[in-house]
């Protein structure tokens, strides 16, 4: 984020972090709660072949070699047949320049670790580029409440163009934060309900080539390969994290 922009692992997948990752909303902390896997009857080749991710039918995982790194790689995957396939990537993906974290708070500058869903409504300073789900055009008074004080904080909040927010912090104008918010998917992370100084404005957005302060961010052709696959049909969720965070996560929840 330009001041708070979120500005801009490559890791393998590790097969045991992810191979029974199931879904669920998110939580009032970092990740959603998992129910148990589904079994599959069919026999899949792939690495997340007995995924059965319960009411979703897409998932992103995001993975970085080391809590540390900056740095990661993004892929695609949805569901076929009942294995889940990858269908895009890898795309190298900027994450938090503090690396990753279980235990993301505000102004850390770490990517919050976890399952998340996404929120109902895409941004974008530019024209909506055909998207499935609902598209903000960004205009002069929209801004993101990252202010952990404010009634509003971690939301979305539109003022008259020029007007100066009750709001502080880090809060921001997004319509003049470019090109990072060419367009931007909100990741799940803090939502319903919010936790105060739990962080906010952890978005999927254009890299700007440097790492972010908690987003993660991909060149815009990539971004925007990912945000058009994305159909609120479908239910995605997206995974962040090592190998090792991913395989605690599940272990966590007996799975």
């Amino acid at each position: 984020m330009s001041r708070r922009t979120c500005r801009g692992l490559i890791a393998g997948l590790g097969v045991a972090a992810l191979t029974l990752l199931p879904s669920a909303s998110a939580s009032a902390s970092h990740s959603t709660s998992l129910p148990r896997k589904e079994q599959s009857s069919k026999t899949c080749s792939h690495p997340l072949a007995p995924v059965a991710l319960v009411g979703s039918n897409e998932l992103i995982t995001v993975v970085g070699a080391s809590l540390g790194a900056a740095t990661g790689e993004l892929r695609l995957y949805q569901r076929k047949g009942g294995c889940f396939e990858e269908t895009g990537g890898p795309f190298p993906a900027e994450l938090g320049v503090g690396g990753l974290s279980v235990d993301h708070h505000e102004g850390d500058g770490t990517t919050p670790a976890g399952l998340f869903g996404f929120a109902p409504v895409m941004y974008g300073a530019l024209a909506d580029p055909g998207l499935a789900y609902s598209y903000r055009r960004l205009v002069c008074g929209d801004w993101w409440d990252e202010d952990a004080r404010s009634p509003a904080y971690n939301q979305f909040v539109q003022l008259p163009c020029g007007a100066t927010p009750s709001f502080g912090g880090g809060s921001e104008a997004l319509w003049r934060t470019l090109p990072a918010y060419d367009y931007f998917a909100v990741i799940n992370y803090n939502a319903a309900p919010v936790v105060k100084g739990r962080g906010s404005a952890i978005f999927l957005h254009v890299s700007t080539g440097a790492p972010t302060i908690g987003c993660v961010s991909l060149p815009a052709a990539a971004l925007l390969l990912v945000l058009r696959s994305l159909s609120p049909a479908m239910h995605p969720l997206i995974a962040i994290g090592t190998a090792a965070t991913l395989a605690t996560l599940r272990a966590r929840q007996n799975l």
